[in-house]
């Protein structure tokens, strides 16, 4: 019997990893640049850490969450997003009260049960950076330059800021009024989800994306007509910040994220290079959940981006990318040629040097071809002669240059 992998969960091949590598060193760097310090939760969280700081009337938590008993009976869950569970191990460790204000990021695997398609796995990962401790609305900003920084180093062009407020919890609890008595006339000509979210959380109507459904969201009134005195000062100043940042930006009132836990300043960065499915990351402000996990009133905002996306991006652009080359390959040719090929192989690795044989031990012109598989810079061949002579030709295998050389590892280092 054969194996196949899960349904929506793939294997990440070696061909595949050096774009993940580059992703992921960039994260690191401009995190870096920005004050952002690693943090790596769990994969597996208590459900109800999800259930009660997401929404039960999310989709995610509705229909995407992988949940199960552990052999105690207590329901468990494979994280679908990592916001929550930095913000519980924030409460936990005692952050919220030692060091109440916190710059993190985080890289990892997510679970969501939804469609496979291109770009979107079951199995996903994510980046994201959560700052929180402060209302200030620069820190919104700084959270959108990080992320706008990392698409720049990226290389990744057509960039544009899809930006909203949705206010304070009592501007929220207005706007699903207006909502309900807009939606009213024609919920039962709508899909069975939004009849649901009607009664359930209107605002997750506006996240639907069925085409009976959308000229009606498209008619809905804004958030940010109906923000308070305060909500309306924070969002008037995000703006004023971006603008002097120079980061444009395109206002979208019907712009609510999919999680429950967002208020005021909600986000998504998209790029034309994507097509269709443009998003690259979303975020926004979580004044609330802090508190609502169980530590102080705290407040925070964040973003999170998927990579499998950006690697499709990543590997359309620099399609040679993935041929990372190794500095050194020695062809060995009868015992004597072997036993120097290992000998050398390791001490150059102490050095630092990629170096690789084969350990088939097969014919020199498989060896070659394995050499020019593997991209290798330079080539040595060893055998009963060179064994004999302790030297042989070093081949610079662009070029073609061939010279003599000494076979000591230091000669060797300093030759390649």
């Amino acid at each position: 019997m054969t194996y196949e992998s899960v349904k929506g969960m793939r294997d990440i091949l070696p061909d595949e990893i050096a774009y993940w590598t580059k992703l992921e060193a960039a994260i690191r760097d401009i995190a870096r640049r920005f004050g952002y310090s690693e943090i790596r939760p769990p994969i597996v969280e208590h459900t109800e850490l999800f259930s009660r700081g997401i929404g039960e009337a999310t989709d995610v938590v509705n229909k995407e969450m992988y949940t199960f008993p552990d052999k105690k009976g207590r329901s468990l869950t494979l994280r679908p997003e990592a916001t929550a569970s930095v913000v519980r191990s924030y409460v936990e460790h005692g952050m919220a009260t030692q060091d109440p204000f916190q710059k993190l990021f985080y890289i990892g695997p997510m679970f969501r049960y939804e469609k496979p398609q291109k770009g979107r796995s079951r199995q996903f990962h994510q980046y994201g950076v959560e700052a929180i401790g402060s209302l200030d609305p620069a820190l919104d900003v700084e959270v959108i330059a990080v992320a706008w920084s990392l698409m720049h180093a990226l290389g990744l062009g057509g960039l544009s800021l899809r930006l909203n407020s949705i206010g304070c919890a009592g501007d929220r609890e207005h706007y699903r009024d207006v909502l309900r008595a807009h939606f009213a006339p024609n919920i039962a000509s709508m899909c069975k989800d939004c009849q649901r979210r009607y009664d359930e959380n209107p605002l997750r109507i506006l996240d639907c994306k069925e085409r009976t459904c959308r000229p009606y969201i498209n008619d809905a009134p804004g958030t940010s007509d109906h923000l308070c005195a305060d909500c309306a000062k924070h969002f008037a100043a995000v703006r004023a910040h971006l603008d002097r940042l120079g980061l444009s930006y395109v206002i979208d009132p019907h712009l609510v994220r999919g999680l429950d836990y967002y208020t005021r300043t909600v986000f998504e960065l998209v790029s034309s290079d994507l097509g269709a499915q443009d998003a690259l990351l979303g975020g926004g402000r979580y004044d609330s959940l802090v508190g609502m996990l169980g530590g102080p009133e705290t407040p925070g905002v964040g973003f999170a981006g998927g990579m499998e996306r950006l690697i499709l991006v990543l590997s359309e652009k620099e399609a040679d990318l993935a041929g990372s080359r190794i500095d050194l390959f020695l062809a060995a040719l009868g015992e004597e040629g072997w036993d120097i090929a290992i000998g050398l192989m390791n001490e150059l690795r102490r050095t630092g040097l990629s170096v690789d044989v084969d350990y088939r031990r097969r014919s020199l012109r498989k060896q070659l071809a394995l050499a020019n598989k593997l991209g290798a810079r330079h080539l040595i061949v060893l055998g009963d002669e060179e064994a004999t002579k302790k030297r042989a030709r070093i081949k610079e295998m662009d070029s073609g240059e061939e010279r003599d050389i000494e076979l000591d590892a230091a000669a060797i280092a300093a030759a390649v």
